[in-house]
């Protein structure tokens, strides 16, 4: 068996990590990725690729991670189930794992209806839940969903992700467990603005002793506008925006700046919670901007495993 990746030799090692995340582009060009990878490679232990976030089409998430390893980058590769079937998915994370890429994380995928091709067929023909037993099973069995032998070894560690927001409040850990049970190593949570609302949360978590189980990583993501901040408050799905950061983000001379420092205080404490293992910064077309928020919450350098 393979060591591990950078991303699970940190966290098990007991490190604080730091993930970002690099959207593929909408097209075939290798340098809007690399451009990201550049980037983010000094200041991360890993990086996502989407996979047709929010259900518009885009350059694949294994092509993505297969450039960043070029780029010496540990790349996540992100998996939803909406577009493809059992045999698709098995056959894409054999072929991720032969061009060197060892995280997945695991997803439901944003429904069809909200991206660029609504009359697109949702496919679902198994949940996030059942994609993460059915990597486990891959990897720790070597065998497929169907019973069949794998050959060669499956080296995987194995995402999910929480929603620490959504409702019913009480029923998000109920929702991580049965993750956790799955076979999930690692979870990247939703946005953390509601910071004391996320702390209760990772009380219940830490009370089911869940935190002993799985590395959380909280998610983060800076806010350039109020426009911005006022448009994830009404608009998406699990993210709780308090009014106190859409004040603050109106009534700032620099939006940019007031977004840097509401991201830089939500880092410090979570920095500080017990059960965090680490951060997610998903700054959607921002990127520039990771560096010097991990460089200024004094997460530099990162660990040279």
């Amino acid at each position: 068996m393979k060591a591990g990746t950078n991303l699970e030799k940190v966290l098990t090692s007991g490190g604080f990590a730091v993930t970002a995340e690099a959207g593929p582009p909408k097209g075939t060009s290798p340098a809007a990725v690399q451009k990201k990878g550049e980037t983010l490679h000094r200041c991360c232990d890993a990086v996502n690729v989407t996979d047709n976030q929010t259900a518009i089409v885009r350059m694949s998430s294994i092509a993505g991670c297969v450039l960043l390893k070029q780029q010496g980058i540990d790349p996540v590769m992100q998996i939803v189930v909406r577009d493809r079937n059992r045999i698709a998915i098995q056959s894409d994370v054999l072929g991720a794992i032969a061009l060197g890429i060892g995280n997945f994380l695991c997803l439901s995928g944003d429904h069809q209806k909200f991206g660029n091709h609504p009359q697109a067929r949702g496919v679902f023909d198994i949940d996030s839940i059942q994609l993460i037993q059915t990597l486990k099973r891959m990897r720790d069995e070597k065998k497929f969903l169907s019973g069949d032998d794998i050959s060669g070894e499956v080296p995987m560690f194995i995402g999910a992700a929480a929603n620490p927001y959504a409702d019913p409040f009480e029923f998000r850990v109920v929702r991580l467990a049965k993750k956790v049970k799955a076979g999930a190593d690692f979870i990247q949570t939703q946005a953390v603005f509601d910071v004391p609302k996320f702390a209760r949360w990772m009380e219940m978590v830490r009370d089911r002793g869940l935190d002993r189980q799985v590395h959380i990583l909280a998610g983060i993501i800076p806010i350039k506008s109020a426009g911005m901040a006022r448009y994830m408050r009404d608009n998406v799905s699990g993210v709780s925006v308090p009014a106190e950061i859409v004040t603050r983000m109106e009534q700032a001379k620099s939006a940019k700046e007031e977004g840097f420092r509401i991201a830089l205080e939500t880092v410090e404490q979570l920095k500080e919670m017990p059960g965090v293992h680490g951060i997610h910064i998903m700054a959607v077309g921002w990127e520039d901007i990771v560096p010097e928020l991990i460089d200024k919450a004094g997460l530099l350098p990162r660990p040279a495993l």
